[in-house]
């Protein structure tokens, strides 16, 4: 009986232990499963690249791991911009940069150069349109001078001025010297108008330079032009209004 008892017992702690020993098989199984979801999520992120977990954290660490490599992300575009700044050596870049900063510095040079050369032709450029504008008032002014001085009421004769301006070179002169020829061609005309109405009759005369009224100081220019009694006898004949104008006209 106390046999029986005995075996009872300890199959039933045999199956316990049985019991026990499955419990704690589930359990790591579980565990396990676990561990294989996370892992998969996390790959799943390194290869999405969420946050930039793949391409920048773990891809320059992990890309030459065979099999967890295969999780990395697709980092071509990362590697190919890296490619232009591949130095071996912190040494190597330093040089690197500091040719680039010649390079600037040349530039930036350049770039002043051709600044001061743009301001310079500026300023030469302003300079010759002040003497531009100075050189057209000197010829202005010249050529006032030059028609105050011959043609004023105090001028010296005027064949003077035209053997002057005949030896002078033609290009300051040219103009002043056709103005000077024509009015010596005028100044001619008005001597033979002059002597034709002095050989005619005063009361003739006298007749045709009434009817003249339109141009009086053509009529004067004549009479200036006749010597002192000719012209008294012709005037003392006229029309004593038009005569009366014409003094006024031939006024000094």
């Amino acid at each position: 009986m106390a046999d029986e008892t005995k075996d009872v017992e300890e199959k039933k702690d045999k199956g316990q232990e049985g019991e026990a020993e499955g419990g704690v098989g589930m359990i790591i199984v579980a565990i396990l499963l676990i561990l294989v979801v996370w892992a998969a999520i996390f790959a799943l992120l390194v290869k999405m690249d969420v946050g930039g977990i793949g391409s920048t954290i773990l891809y320059p660490r992990l890309k030459d791991v065979p099999v967890i490599n295969k999780i990395l992300p697709e980092v071509q575009e990362y590697a190919q911009e890296d490619a232009a700044y591949d130095y071996k050596t912190v040494d190597e870049a330093v040089v690197r940069i500091k040719e680039l900063e010649g390079q600037l510095a040349a530039a930036q040079e350049q770039t002043g150069s051709d600044s001061a050369h743009i301001a310079d032709l500026e300023a030469q450029a302003a300079e010759l349109a002040t003497y531009k504008q100075k050189e057209q008032e000197f010829e202005a002014l010249k050529e006032k001078f030059y028609k105050e001085v011959v043609f004023s009421d105090q001028a010296p004769d005027i064949n003077a001025y035209k053997e002057y301006y005949e030896s002078i070179e033609p290009e300051n002169a040219e103009a002043i010297y056709k103005q000077v020829v024509g009015q010596l061609q005028a100044n001619a005309e008005i001597e033979d108008y002059a002597k034709t109405y002095s050989s005619m009759e005063p009361e003739a005369a006298a007749a045709i330079f009434n009817s003249m009224t339109d141009n009086l100081k053509l009529v004067a220019k004549i009479l200036k032009a006749m010597d002192t009694q000719s012209r008294a006898d012709i005037m003392g004949a006229m029309n004593t209004d038009t005569a009366a104008a014409l003094t006024k006209l031939m006024e000094p």
